[in-house]
């Protein structure tokens, strides 16, 4: 795994001074989903709890993996893939992979859903030169002329005749969008793009927030950005369904890893 990362490393981080494009640091989990054992069970497959599925929207049981990738000019590789156990945080775990990269040698950034939109994490990074692009929670806090609210009220009262609404295109899709800079909680000063698909404006549901620590992008390039983490998703698919990640049958948690090892190269 030492010897996987120091050539990652090596790679990505010679094709971004090569190149001069950003390094990507693309951050998620998901769980590999087993059957909960029998209390009768005399060998249990080890580190495996309950954890909560965004995707089924319930209690899962299996282990959670926490990916990492590194990604620099069309080139994407998998730096780590760790076992969260709850024995630290998965805040924890991203903040140590911060503390562990090298200092990035152009402009990077930090790519991650809502769950590590954290203001201890973006430190981290952006001590070793990676802005944040990521999503927030729609129930984050922001201070819109003042007044504290939460993203989702707040986007209640937008309109699409507003004139800091647009409609921007990202990849094939249409959205309209709203940006607010300024404060959050914990972070001085930010961009935060409040979204709606082009045929759901005004629907809670189809809100969508994001999050960038570097003010001086437009929207359209916060966007664009946001899409880079794109194949830590496919990643997870074609783990599961190609590489078994849904349904191996190694019950140690030594071997689970070294599988896990196996499996990213």
């Amino acid at each position: 795994q030492d010897v996987l990362k120091s050539s990652i490393l090596q790679a990505i981080y010679r094709e971004a001074q090569r190149s001069g494009q950003p390094i990507y640091c693309i951050v998620d989990d998901t769980i590999a989903s087993h059957t909960r054992p029998s209390s009768q069970a005399v060998h249990p497959i080890e580190a495996a709890y309950f954890h909560q599925s965004h995707l089924k929207g319930c209690q899962d049981y299996g282990h959670q993996v926490v990916s990492v990738m590194l990604s620099c000019n069309g080139i994407t590789l998998n730096y780590a893939v760790i076992l969260y156990d709850k024995s630290r945080s998965k805040i924890q775990i991203v903040q140590e992979i911060a503390e562990e990269l090298p200092a990035a040698p152009v402009i990077s950034y930090f790519l991650c859903d809502s769950w590590y939109t954290s203001a201890k994490v973006m430190d981290r990074f952006i001590r070793k030169g990676f802005y944040t692009v990521g999503a927030l929670k729609t129930n984050r806090i922001l201070y819109p002329c003042g007044i504290r609210q939460k993203a989702s009220a707040f986007a209640l009262h937008l309109r699409k005749t507003d004139p800091d609404v647009s409609l921007v295109t990202v990849g094939s899709r249409e959205f309209y969008v709203y940006r607010y800079e300024g404060e959050l909680n914990g972070i001085p000063n930010a961009a935060v793009i409040l979204s709606y698909p082009k045929d759901g404006f005004g629907n809670p549901k189809a809100l969508r927030v994001f999050l960038s620590t570097n003010a001086e992008l437009s929207t359209q390039e916060i966007l664009d950005t946001y899409t880079k983490r794109w194949p830590i998703e496919l990643f997870f698919r074609q783990s599961k369904s190609k590489l078994a990640l849904d349904s191996y049958q190694i019950r140690s948690r030594q071997g689970i890893q070294r599988y896990w090892l196996i499996m990213s190269l």
